[in-house]
């Protein structure tokens, strides 16, 4: 893939004002395409209100949450938490976008509609758990407290062109997780819900995905540089959730989400869509960052070979023990 527009690839010639106004005619043209593709769907609708009780409180038949009155797995619950635990912070999220990319235009249109729709699978999941009594309430809402205390900052808030390409991963990331949390959930209401959320994930990487190939029209070189520090510096918003280390070691191990489905399913797709690796006519900055990502790529796919071994080996010892 040869970048035939001139070379404008230094920040004397692209700055954040200069590039939202580029993209504008861009974001107005995928807001449309979201706009006819994308379906109202009802969060009530996906909820079992008929497995629902009242807990202890207020209400004097209340009754206290136990494990054993949910059929989601220790695995499906530990990621549901942490996935919900994220769409909690959506306000922060607004925050930062709507800084980021202002509120007028098809900029602003977008800003308000993405928030709307990420609105509605923290009510969902939210319902979906308390009804069906697949977490701890008392814990949840106490993690939730934590969390949303402490608000978040983004790593790629110093940059509109570093926050477009961290969005394009992270959108097809949270996809993925919620997806794989449905399959190892062990509950089909809880799995028709997640993909019903992910369906709409995925039309967010979408649009972000083609704003990136934009971006790479217009500034190869900067939006090169912005590509390799969102790979190499990536973690998932959720990260300042207590205890996020541990569950995500165990959404790892559980094959939620580990380095091996980073590298393969969120990754590689979105690199291989825009042919980053493939873009030629760049400058001394944009082939530098073109070498340290593949680089950095050959790394992470070992890396995550490593992984793979040591999870074939703890589910040989599990197997062995089972059969013993």
């Amino acid at each position: 893939m040869t970048i035939t527009s001139p070379h404008l690839g230094s920040p004397s010639v692209w700055t954040d004002a200069r590039l939202l106004y580029a993209l504008e005619e861009v974001v107005e043209r995928e807001l449309n395409r979201h706009l006819q593709v994308a379906k109202d769907w009802m969060p009530h609708e996906y909820v079992p209100w008929s497995d629902a009780r009242n807990f202890p409180g207020f209400f004097e038949d209340g009754e206290s949450w136990a494990k054993d009155q949910s059929k989601v797995t220790e695995i499906g619950r530990i990621a549901l938490v942490v996935n919900l635990l994220t769409e909690d912070n959506l306000p922060s999220y607004h925050h930062e976008i709507a800084t980021l990319f202002g509120r007028d235009g098809a900029w602003g249109t977008w800003v308000h509609r993405w928030t709307a729709e990420e609105g509605r699978h923290g009510i969902v999941m939210r319902d979906y758990l308390l009804a069906s009594r697949a977490v701890d309430p008392d814990q949840l809402e106490q993690f939730r407290m934590a969390h949303m205390s402490e608000g978040f900052e983004s790593d790629n808030r110093h940059s509109m062109l570093h926050s477009i390409a961290y969005v394009a991963f992270q959108e097809l990331a949270t996809r993925i997780s919620h997806r794989n949390t449905g399959h190892q959930s062990g509950d089909p209401v809880c799995d028709r819900m997640l993909a019903r959320i992910a369906t709409d994930e995925n039309l967010h990487m979408v649009f972000y995905r083609n704003l990136l190939k934009a971006a790479f029209e217009l500034a190869p070189d900067l939006t090169m540089q912005a590509v390799r520090d969102v790979v190499v510096n990536f973690r998932m918003p959720g990260h300042g959730i207590p205890g996020f280390e541990r569950a995500a070691a165990q959404m790892a191990i559980g094959e939620v989400y580990n380095l091996r489905i980073h590298h393969d399913d969120v990754i590689q797709p979105v690199l291989r869509f825009l042919k980053v690796l493939e873009i030629d006519g760049l400058g001394p900055e944009g082939c530098q960052a073109q070498q340290e990502l593949g680089l950095f790529l050959g790394g992470l796919d070992a890396e995550a070979s490593k992984f793979d071994e040591k999870l074939a080996a703890r589910k040989a010892r599990m197997a062995a023990r089972a059969g013993g």
